[in-house]
């Protein structure tokens, strides 16, 4: 019997550093472990379909298939695919020839378009978007904020599964001190991470720490040009950019900061508020799209912006860290976002729309 195939496709990724790198990475690796398990079990291999310097990425247990800029307009594999899975909303590619009723999934991480964006960029976005959805067949939702949004503002009503992301917990991973700092350093501050675009707002947190002179705050990220411009034009003395640091100075930072702040404008998920959490750290985001839904009553919440208003709600959720038994009951809240489990629900997924035997 001829093998059937599962396709997975990345489209462009071409760093893993970012929200959707991270997913990708985390979700593929564990999918690949599986391949051998699949293949002799239900005769079903696992095609990884990527930029081609990340050929090899999951191993060698799994298939690999070039992207190509022509699969925008035609998309055709030597065998026709039993099911395809669009690991994001902005995969460009059109899924290949497929089985009949093979089905084709994608995961949205969020319509994020639709929120502070002109006319025109969300009228492009959602046409685009909306193209995607004429070629799906399953939507999977990574939060159920981002689920009803693709009801709403695509009018999906075919099948919805929310899958939530996990996130990494960097608690035992090494650490090292941030440039200027040192191991033990008991000096309290503030920590941000992301790319720091203004849908991050760290405008919020720049103000926040010009109004509050004695409080030292540390902002990381990729070297992404809205970090590097911030970084340029921003100079206060108890503002610090660290820009490209490693998995071992985002641990040491997680570990030894005062508080996590994430005053993000819009967010699918959010995976840095739920890392902070693993060190049971009092985090502080913004109340907008899926942030309260991640951070639940284990965060603390930004009702606006207004620098002295930050300020109170900081202080008031540092003063009820300090309550016996609140970083544990944060930690907790933050094992509920496990990367295996989440793995387990896709291949889940993909046994039922295949009408294999649960594993």
């Amino acid at each position: 019997m001829e093998t059937r195939r599962i396709g997975i496709s990345l489209g462009n990724i071409g760093a893993l550093h970012d929200g959707l790198g991270e997913f990708a990475l985390q979700i593929g690796t564990r999918v690949a472990a599986q391949a051998p398990a699949w293949r002799a079990q239900h005769g079903i291999a696992i095609d990884f379909h990527l930029r081609e310097k990340l050929a090899g990425l999951f191993g060698p247990d799994v298939g690999y298939l070039p992207v190509s800029r022509w699969q925008r307009l035609h998309h055709v594999q030597p065998q026709p695919f039993a099911l395809w899975h669009s690991l994001h909303q902005l995969n460009k590619n059109l899924p290949p020839n497929m089985e009949p009723g093979g089905p084709r999934v994608v995961t949205v991480h969020d319509l994020n378009y639709v929120y502070g964006r002109n006319a025109f960029s969300t009228w492009r976005h959602g046409r685009r978007t909306r193209a995607l959805m004429r070629r799906t067949d399953v939507v999977v939702a990574i939060s159920r904020h981002t689920a009803a949004d693709v009801q709403r503002e695509l009018r999906w009503t075919g099948p919805l599964d929310v899958i939530y992301n996990g996130a990494r917990s960097f608690v035992n991973a090494p650490r090292e001190p941030l440039p200027g700092w040192v191991d033990e350093d008991a000096r309290p501050f503030l920590f941000h991470l992301s790319r720091m675009s203004p849908s991050k707002n760290p405008q919020a947190i720049i103000e926040l720490a010009r109004a509050w002179p004695e409080m030292p705050f540390v902002l990381c990220g990729p070297p992404s040009d809205d970090a590097k411009a911030l970084r340029a034009a921003v100079k206060l003395p108890n503002l610090q950019f660290h820009l490209g640091i490693s998995d071992a100075q985002k641990a040491w930072a997680y570990a030894r900061c005062t508080g996590f702040l994430f005053p993000s404008l819009t967010e699918g998920f959010g995976l840095p508020p739920i890392e902070a959490m693993h060190f049971g750290k009092p985090v502080f985001l913004a109340r907008r799209t899926c942030l309260p839904e991640i951070g639940g009553d284990a965060a603390d919440y930004f009702d606006d912006f207004e620098p002295e208003t930050m300020k109170r709600v900081v202080q008031a959720g540092l003063a009820r860290h300090a309550e016996p038994g609140r970083a544990a009951a944060i930690q907790a809240h933050a094992a509920q976002f496990d990367w295996d489990r989440a793995a387990d629900a896709y291949l889940a997924l993909y046994r039922r729309l295949l009408k294999l035997p649960p594993g």
